[in-house]
């Protein structure tokens, strides 16, 4: 674990310490070395379980394809970003940096930390760097309106968290995730016991988002910088998810009281965030409600509380984690080029840009779950999960499921496809650095579809300790 710590760290003095010609590239070197160390984490003794540096950070299978995903994008945002923070003054190139490195630290130890203080701690950490980000380098005036949702949702949900995880204290008497997996789960008689088991979810349900409370996410991504955006869809989003699965696992199984408004919830605002994306004129908030619909999803399948449901969420995080994150490297890149966001005017762009256009095809095919992508495996062990919970699920996913796949393809005809519009004249060339990025982020997406008991969490390592059966077939 500190392998990655403690190199993550250093890159802050570095990036202060480096002379302006060497910055960007020495720290691009440096992060990607240590994505490429951190790769090790897949392959792991899963016999052991957990990997401890020490008694308050260590790695499990849930935490580890998560983690990887982390320290994975950060040499992918400095890349993106390159093209509009450069020309800006040298302490401002400094600052963005320190930002994006400090924001990778929090989220190492949120996902790394085996206390369930030490994760609340990170997860509130990652507020400041993002909403500095978002209010500092966003693009439109809208900025501060947009962080200002994001902090007021995100501090609302996390209060209530708070106290919940202090009477869960009282009760067991420990916050190891150790000792707590073996624990007996807190029964719920009571109404009381009720509130509190929302009060221990909410706040990651709103992270994620949940329909109903998702608000601040179309905001925060339409005003924030492309890295922003791809650290929001990529990672933060999938915190909530996370908080989700190693809070739900000491709570009593779910009564139909609880289970039925939240999961109803979740799959309704896949119908209705997807019914909306048909309707959008702006292209990050078009793909930020892509996201709440897909994490709508993972919602339901954790919600379930099965084996089926927890992997198949942790596939789906996973691959949209890559993919969302791509799509907004590509919409980035539509916007250097054309200054403009809507749709309307950006239309065409295949006939200057070809090679692009086949990056978009490809992130769009992908966004809809077409085999053998594993955003495809993720979707379907969810939606068995979800049908074997109850039959009536069937129509609600495979109505939003259908909705996806014709706003994806909106999405590639109306960015791509038609006449170029008349204002759209001397376009520069794509570059190589582009062509990197979107290669970064297809490549993992499409080699994992090959191994993907590397990010199945804790099914995969409760099926290897039984020797009879042949999880891999």
């Amino acid at each position: 674990m500190l392998k990655i710590l403690v190199p993550t760290m250093m890159l802050l003095p570095l990036t202060w310490a480096l002379q302006k010609k060497w910055l960007w590239p020495a720290i691009t070197v440096h992060a990607m070395m240590i994505a490429t160390v951190n790769l090790t984490y897949l392959k792991s003794d899963i016999q052991t379980g957990w990997q401890l540096a020490n008694s308050l950070l260590g790695v499990d299978p849930l935490s580890a394809p998560l983690l990887v995903l982390t320290c994975w994008l950060l040499p992918l945002m400095i890349l993106a970003s390159q093209k509009h923070i450069m020309p800006e003054p040298i302490a401002r190139q400094r600052t963005y940096l320190t930002l994006m490195i400090s924001l990778q630290t929090f989220l190492i130890m949120a996902f790394g930390a085996t206390e369930i203080i030490l994760f609340y701690v990170m997860f509130e950490a990652t507020l400041i760097p993002t909403l500095i980000i978002i209010t500092r380098w966003g693009n439109q005036t809208e900025r501060l309106h947009a962080g200002t949702y994001f902090l007021f949702y995100t501090l609302t949900g996390s209060l209530p968290l708070l106290v919940a995880i202090l009477i869960m204290h009282k009760d067991i008497g420990t916050m190891s995730m150790l000792l707590l997996q073996y624990a007996q789960p807190l029964p719920m008689n009571t109404f009381a016991d009720k509130i509190w088991w929302a009060a221990c979810l909410i706040a990651f349900l709103i992270k994620m988002p949940l329909y109903g409370v998702h608000l601040w996410l179309p905001k925060a991504h339409v005003e924030a910088p492309v890295a922003g955006s791809m650290v929001l869809a990529a990672v933060l989003l999938k915190l909530g998810g996370y908080g989700m699965m190693r809070m739900i696992i000491m709570l009593n199984p779910l009564t139909k009281d609880l289970a039925y408004p939240f999961i109803i919830l979740a799959l309704w605002g896949v119908i209705m965030t997807s019914s909306i994306c048909l309707r959008q004129t702006d292209l990050k908030s078009l793909i930020a409600y892509s996201s709440v619909s897909h994490m709508g999803l993972v919602i339901a399948g954790i919600l379930t509380q099965t084996p089926w449901g927890f992997t198949g969420a942790i596939i789906l995080m996973i691959a949209h984690g890559l993919i969302s994150s791509l799509l907004f490297c590509l919409a980035n890149a539509n916007y250097e080029r054309v200054h403009s966001r809507t749709l309307l005017l950006a239309r065409g762009m295949q006939i200057i840009l070809p090679l692009m256009g086949t990056w978009w095809f490809l992130a769009n095919l992908a966004n809809l779950a077409l085999p053998p992508t594993p955003n495809l495996m993720g979707e379907l062990i969810i939606i068995t999960s979800m049908f074997n919970w109850s039959n009536w699920t069937m129509i609600l996913t495979g109505l939003g499921t259908m909705i996806t796949a014709c706003y994806s393809l909106y999405m590639f005809l109306m960015t791509q496809r038609g006449q170029t519009p008349q204002h759209t004249v001397a376009i520069e060339p794509t570059h190589t650095r582009e062509h990197l990025l979107v290669a970064m982020h297809l490549m993992p997406t499409l080699l994992l579809i090959m191994k993907p008991e590397l990010v199945w969490g804790w099914f995969y390592c409760k099926c290897s300790l039984n020797k009879t059966l042949d999880c891999g077939s």
